[in-house]
């Protein structure tokens, strides 16, 4: 018998890789209104979040509902990458020839920038991904990159996603021109129990699951070793899963998922 069909799933909702089902819970529904702030207001905007909060999730989930006819979306997490490296990666994402002189790529991206927000009336949207890695000379240049009309007049939309130690660079005196200009900053916070829960059952239910296949004591272990973080409640469900799949057992227990949390660790 396979795993998914003695726990009545038609797939397994916790692999990484599996059909999305998403979960909306308080925090998902704080962050969008901060996003949408941002959508509307443009300008420059700071996600923060620790590992496996569901910051990429949500960014990725309302990037994709912008109208494409108005807004222009540009992702990139290869946040590791030099000033020129990391203008011409910018520079390519936005339609224009990436050139080899940094002032080059410079201009070429207020270009695009200018080409999309006044010829064709679409906001570029840039979204940094593991923003917490970006170098310092990267972000010294931001405010200029994006600095149109003797900064009068913001013509993008600039989402920095990453770790909240993000902030501390920000908070350098060398990063202050660039937080003023920071008009949404928002750091995702964990699951409550109750959310940690209904996350939980929404997995299961998205999956087709209509049979009890954790008990109340798992969940609760599970959510005590996860401590409100997403990725990590998925982790502990599969493996749970996984070894009782293996032992035969019909209902996932709190033994079996302590197994699950003792292997995690020990991995």
């Amino acid at each position: 018998m396979e795993l998914t069909a003695r726990y009545g799933m038609e797939y397994n909702p916790f692999l990484k890789n599996s059909k999305e089902i998403l979960y909306v819970g308080s925090e998902y529904r704080e962050t969008l209104v901060r996003l949408e702030y941002l959508e509307k207001t443009k300008g420059f905007g700071l996600l923060t979040g620790a590992p496996g909060r569901g910051k990429t999730t949500i960014v990725r989930n309302w990037s994709k509902g912008l109208n494409k006819s108005m807004y222009h979306v540009v992702y990139t997490c290869l946040s590791t990458l030099t000033v020129n490296e990391f203008y011409r990666e910018l520079a390519g994402k936005l339609g224009a020839q990436p050139a080899y002189r940094k002032h080059e790529n410079f201009h070429a991206i207020q270009d695009e920038i200018e080409r999309l927000s006044v010829g064709q009336k679409k906001t570029p949207v840039i979204i940094i991904d593991e923003a917490n890695y970006i170098s310092t000379g990267v972000l010294n240049d931001l405010k200029i990159l994006f600095n149109f009309e003797m900064d009068s007049r913001d013509r993008a939309i600039v989402l920095l996603v990453g770790l909240p130690q993000i902030n501390n660079t920000l908070n350098l005196a060398i990063h202050e021109p660039l937080r003023q200009r920071i008009i949404m900053n928002y750091d995702l916070d964990g699951f409550s129990k109750e959310e940690g829960r209904e996350y939980i059952r929404t997995k299961l239910e998205g999956a087709g699951c209509r049979q009890t296949v954790f008990e109340d004591n798992a969940i609760e272990a599970i959510l005590n070793a996860a401590e409100g973080t997403a990725r990590m409640i998925s982790k502990l469900c599969n493996a749970s899963l996984m070894i009782g799949h293996i032992q035969g057992a019909e209902t996932i227990t709190s033994d079996i998922v302590m197994q699950a949390i003792n292997d995690s660790v020990i991995g």
